[in-house]
């Protein structure tokens, strides 16, 4: 594992590095705004590798030619990956529609929910939990522990549109405990919500465009909310763009056509990593030098494992032009460590 002794934040550390390499090599100044480009395209770059690794591990094991270690390789693998698996239920763009969400990379599974327990507004909110001050959550006895909860409001009007919980406990009547807080915790009001029983869980199957025709041509193998199917990309599918990525987002067809109920249908899903920012103050005027500065609101870290600060660094010093190496970028701050020594003494 590459670790600098003088660090602060990921992206500091990266960037100082870059930089004192940078400056080496006779290679000049990297401002902030082309470092942000370079360490963002570094982060995505690694971020597609751990998935061609995993890949290449399974065919291995496939093959019965992964050799001892396989196991420990594979789950560090599948670790980093997990980090940035998310589950959310999909909004609903009309009928069968449904929008995929606007960060995914890869779709995991979809899940349908056939029973919904109970549905309606919000009266407040605040952290991992549900009010509804017109439910009767006790007298009722139907929601349990478990449950699935989903914000129906549209991911135009919230930015918690789509998020979703489970059920921890029922306090009161008007009242849930949840593992999350799908409608944020100010005091907002009006969010539609849904309950949903946690069994009876359906994966929907995914099929191409070709053969979801056939399959709805034939009584016999035609979708069915037992057996139900989505494509990728309906007929009425639309393109959303991502400010954080820039890769677009699509939308799914759920079929049978019954399947309609808002937030029944969610997704699990492995979302692309948060564009690094590198923030910053300028310190002596307009024509002074950038000081970093991660209060500011857009600030951003990296997301990947600390393990991978060196090939980050050296991804990003190839982008400049300058050809390293890992083993080189280790070395080099081997070597920055020992001068700061030898200058404190």
């Amino acid at each position: 594992m590459f670790i600098f002794v003088k660090r602060t934040l990921m992206i500091n550390s990266v960037r100082n590095t870059v930089q004192a390499i940078a400056n080496k090599n006779n290679y000049g100044y990297i401002s902030p705004q082309d470092f942000n480009l370079y360490a963002q395209q570094a982060q995505m770059d690694l971020f597609e590798d751990y998935f061609y690794q995993y890949n290449s591990w399974i065919n291995k094991q496939n093959q019965r030619v992964s050799g001892t270690g396989y196991a420990d390789i594979v789950k560090s693998l599948i670790e980093v990956i997990d980090s940035f698996s998310v589950t959310q239920s999909l909004n609903q763009q009309g009928n069968n529609f449904y929008n995929l969400p606007s960060d995914y990379y890869y779709i995991n599974k979809v899940n349908y929910y056939p029973t919904k327990i109970a549905s309606n507004v919000t009266s407040a909110a605040a952290s991992n939990t549900l009010t509804d001050n017109a439910a009767k959550f006790v007298t009722n006895g139907v929601v349990k522990a478990g449950q699935y909860v989903v914000n129906r409001t549209s991911s135009s009007t919230s930015s918690y549109g789509g998020v979703s919980a489970y059920v921890v406990s029922v306090d009161s009547e008007t009242q849930l405990t949840l593992t999350a807080s799908p409608f944020g915790v100010a005091a907002t009001v009006g969010n539609s919500y849904a309950i949903f029983s946690n069994t009876g869980i359906v994966e929907i199957e995914r099929v191409n465009q070709n053969k979801i025709f056939y399959l709805n041509n034939s009584p016999l193998t035609s979708p069915t909310t037992t057996y139900p199917a989505y494509v990728l990309g309906g007929a009425t599918s639309s393109v959303v763009g991502d400010s954080v990525t820039g890769i677009l987002g699509n939308t799914i067809t759920v079929y049978p056509t019954t399947i309609i109920e808002n937030g029944s249908v969610s997704t699990e899903y492995i979302r692309y990593p948060l564009a690094p920012k590198w923030t910053y103050q300028t310190v002596g005027g307009t024509s002074g030098s950038p000081e970093f500065d991660p209060g500011q609101a857009d600030y951003q870290d990296f997301e990947l494992p600390l393990s991978d600060e060196p090939g980050i660094i050296a991804k990003i010093c190839q982008y400049v032009g300058i050809e390293i190496r890992e083993a080189d970028v280790y070395q080099f701050g081997k070597q920055e460590i020992v001068e700061d020594n030898q200058i404190q003494v």
